[in-house]
């Protein structure tokens, strides 16, 4: 189980875990779901539940990834399996992002 922090300009938002058998998770942060000022991640993973699971990457977080020969390139460079998207994600989408979400490993 991997775990990674997910950020909004800097502020921790929530957490997306993928599990074993390539299952995910996100789940908003406590104090990010409780105040009524901080908007939803995405349309697609609005703040009325707290905890949502997949059996594939969010389309959210997927399309944070570069695609075909780009993804392949970054995927080289970093030397990580061009279909891990979790690992990938966590590589690229920690700084150079387009908008204002970026994703952390957790330490733990």
């Amino acid at each position: 189980m991997k775990t990674a922090k997910v950020l909004r300009n800097g502020e921790l938002v929530g957490y997306l875990t993928k599990n074993e058998f390539t299952s995910y998770t996100f789940i908003y942060d406590d104090a990010w779901f409780s105040n009524p000022e901080k908007p939803a991640l995405s349309l697609t993973l609005p703040k009325n539940t707290k905890e949502y699971h997949a059996d594939h990457l969010f389309p959210f977080f997927f399309n944070m990834l570069s695609e075909g020969v780009n993804l392949k390139l970054q995927a080289r460079q970093f030397q990580i399996d061009e279909n891990d998207f979790f690992a990938l994600l966590l590589k690229i989408a920690n700084s150079d992002t387009v908008g204002a979400i970026t994703i952390e490993p957790k330490d733990d």
